[in-house]
């Protein structure tokens, strides 16, 4: 592609010749995934249209309103939940009490799951990641003396959203909140779950008619709440370039309107209550310019599907900090770049915004971290004087020039999804997952190289990090609350109706009639649980299982040059020539955890320097895990967690694999472990383990070491 240099370039290059020294002036354009950033702009670089954007106008380039923040400013939106509903209950209530407006609500992965907390596939997961919630009853306790007829609420859930949403609007009632006075939104995004986040339960097809259901019923029923939050914060966290979470949040928006179009839903009705959820990470002016061309590209897509209400076109957004930019290493420095990510949403119009705590790249937030968190938003909404002008950076040669690019970046990609024939057909060939893990396995690179520079992981270290006090969920105590609490609504609940409202979910959902979400709420209302409303739709539509695939070339490609990395595959030829094979490992994901970056980048980057590779399905069972090892036969089993449900499914699978003679076997550890936990894993027979922030050659070095020793000492 030919480069075309801005004007006044060559009046400029002669002025900095002089300063350059020993570099050119291209060593000093910057890429950023597929974005060129050069080293100075001027006017001409501005796109034709500036002039004509105003804020509160379609395309909304500026802003969704004509006063923004010097008005209102953005709603501090607080994303927590863990342990039980009460704990949960206890610590939004002191949220709000320090200035938090609005409940962003994290659900267990059980919860996600569709599974109730007594479930055999859960015992390591419930409380962990967020709070358990198995019937009306827990959600009546998560919203205790919180008035949902004032409060916005936002959940945070898409494979049990119908059971979820069910609840949450009888809990409502119980409360005596009629349905039309509840106001927030729920996630409701299912196709982003297949290409990053994982938490699914059903297939596709009928996912997608979920989302119909609830569309069609908060349409009629629930006129001050969101139906659908179209999510890009996970794939920025399993490592999607700006472009790429722009396009392909932007494409599954697309198809979820289309989709309710073809219901004979009009446009204008619902389109005005869809909103958007993107991630925020630390490349400042990338960020800011990345909520702007979302704005510009959704008001023209929309106006290209039909939609005549200005309000159809407009782009609402939540975003939250990154998480994944978080680091084990010297944390406090997260609440720095929190800060930095905190300002580019705001700058870029986000209305309402999540704030990441510093210690949550080890462990869910102590009371402690999440204060800093809110009060860094509090600080810039009363110190700072953001506020006081709409889009301060409008006009800037960099940040036009950069929405421009990401806007025709962003075009490219959805054009290619276009090819594929829809957001679900590119989906269901995989190219937008297989797309996404490359860019992470790139990135991933560049940071083990020292290419890109985070301080305190790969520059700048501490020689000795001072122990951090992190939260911890006692999570045998939680399980043994939630089954007696499950024990005691079945037995005192009316059993035939359970039974003939669960009969009634089932009809619906065989016969593809009626409302599936005004089923459940009859069945909740009978207290079914959340495991027995989606076992229901379970038995009709089946369970989703995606078959794992790993990329390759990406890892070996980056370090081909690279002296240790060329040492180390010379290592790896000398034993497949002294065993006659290759070290082998395999790559386990237990529980309900799907988040899936970690386990992808090891498996790639191990795969490229020679080990053979097995990569097991997600949510296995540490029995499931043992099984697979004992009939392939492997040196290693490399257990990824990001949820902590390591401490009781390490020792199980340690166990089981003993009891299958495979003691020879051993076991390593990866992914957010706190370190109060490493004395544990190692006692229960875990040889390495591997946080966030570890350069994964250094890894591998480590591995194949201790599979050498192993067979020497056999």
């Amino acid at each position: 592609m030919k480069k075309t240099k801005p004007a006044n370039y060559k009046k400029w290059s002669k002025l900095a010749a002089k300063e350059l020294r020993n570099k050119s002036l291209e060593d000093l354009t910057k890429t950023h995934g597929s974005l060129e950033v050069k080293p100075i702009y001027f006017a001409k670089d501005l796109p034709k249209n500036i002039k004509s954007d105003m804020p509160g106008n379609v395309p909304y380039t500026r802003g969704v309103r004509a006063s923004m923040y010097a008005n209102r400013a953005w709603t501090i939106r607080q994303y927590a939940g863990f342990s039980s509903a009460k704990e949960s209950n206890e610590f939004y209530r002191s949220l709000l009490a320090g200035g938090t407006k609005g409940l962003s609500i994290a659900f267990d992965l059980a919860t996600h799951r569709g599974y109730d907390s007594d479930h055999i596939r859960v015992k390591g997961d419930v409380g962990k990641a967020g709070v358990a919630i198995d019937s009306v009853e827990d959600m009546k306790v998560l919203f205790d003396k919180i008035p949902l007829d004032k409060m916005s609420v936002s959940m945070t859930m898409n494979g049990a959203v119908i059971p979820i949403l069910a609840m949450f609007i009888v809990a409502a009632k119980e409360q005596g909140v009629n349905s039309v006075q509840l106001s927030g939104t729920i996630q409701n995004d299912i196709l982003k779950e297949y290409m990053v986040r994982n938490t699914y339960i059903y297939p596709p097809i009928p996912s997608m008619r979920i989302i119909g259901d609830i569309i069609a019923y908060t349409n009629e029923n629930m006129p001050k709440f969101n139906s659908l939050s179209i999510s890009g914060y996970h794939m920025h966290e399993a490592g999607a370039s700006a472009e790429q979470e722009l396009a392909f949040t932007l494409a599954d928006g697309m198809e979820y309107v289309k989709m309710a179009q073809k219901r004979g839903l009009d446009i204008d009705d619902f389109a005005p209550r869809l909103s958007f959820f993107f991630g925020i990470g630390m490349n400042f002016f990338v960020e800011i310019a990345k909520l702007r061309a979302a704005r510009f590209l959704w008001a023209n897509i929309m106006q290209d599907l039909g939609a005549k209400n200005s309000k159809s076109k407009m782009l609402r957004t939540h975003c939250q900090t990154s998480g994944v930019s978080l680091t084990e290493q010297d944390p406090y420095n997260n609440i720095v770049r929190t800060a930095f990510e905190a300002m580019s949403a705001v700058l870029g119009g986000t209305q309402s915004l999540h704030t990441n705590s510093f210690d949550e790249a080890i462990a869910l937030p102590t009371d402690f971290s999440a204060r800093i968190a809110r009060n860094t938003q509090l600080i810039m909404q009363h110190e700072t004087g953001v506020a006081d002008v709409i889009d301060p950076l409008a006009g800037s040669y960099y940040i036009e020039a950069l929405t421009k690019q990401l806007i025709d970046k962003a075009k490219d990609i959805l054009e290619k999804v276009e090819d594929f024939g829809g957001m679900t057909k590119a989906v269901s060939e995989g190219w937008p997952k297989r797309s996404i893990e490359e860019a992470a396995t790139l990135r991933q690179t560049r940071v083990d190289r020292g290419q890109d520079v985070i301080v305190g992981v790969n520059r700048f270290r501490l020689e000795e990090e001072e122990a951090l006090e992190t939260r911890k969920i006692d999570n045998e105590k939680i399980l043994k609350e939630q089954v007696l609490r499950l024990k005691a609504l079945k037995k005192n609940r009316n059993q035939a109706q359970v039974d003939e409202a669960l009969a009634a979910i089932k009809e619906c959902a065989a016969m593809n009639e009626g409302n599936l979400l005004e089923a459940a709420i009859i069945a909740a209302s009978a207290r079914a649980t959340l495991g027995e409303i989606s076992k229901a739709m379970e038995d009709i539509f089946g369970r989703y299982s995606a078959k794992p695939e790993v990329i390759s070339g990406v890892y070996g490609k980056q370090y081909k040059d690279d002296a240790e990395y060329i040492a180390f595959e010379k290592r790896i030829g000398e034993f497949e020539k002294q065993k006659g094979r290759k070290p082998s490992i395999f790559i386990a994901k237990m529980g309900q955890d799907g988040h899936d970056r970690g386990a992808k980048i090891i498996a790639s980057a191990f795969a490229d320097m020679g080990f053979l590779v097995h990569f097991g399905a997600l949510f296995e069972s540490a029995n499931e895990v043992a099984n697979h090892v004992k009939e392939i036969g492997v040196d290693v089993v490399g257990v990824s967690s990001l949820s902590a449900g390591h401490k009781v499914l390490v020792p199980e699978l340690i166990k089981l694999l003993k009891e299958k003679n495979l003691k020879d076997v051993q076991v390593i550890v990866g992914g957010v472990i706190p370190v109060d936990d490493y004395e544990f894993l190692y006692e229960a027979g875990a040889v390495e383990i591997f946080g966030p922030g570890t350069n994964v050659l250094e890894a591998a070095f480590k591995v194949l070491n201790r599979i050498e020793k192993r067979l020497m000492n056999r």
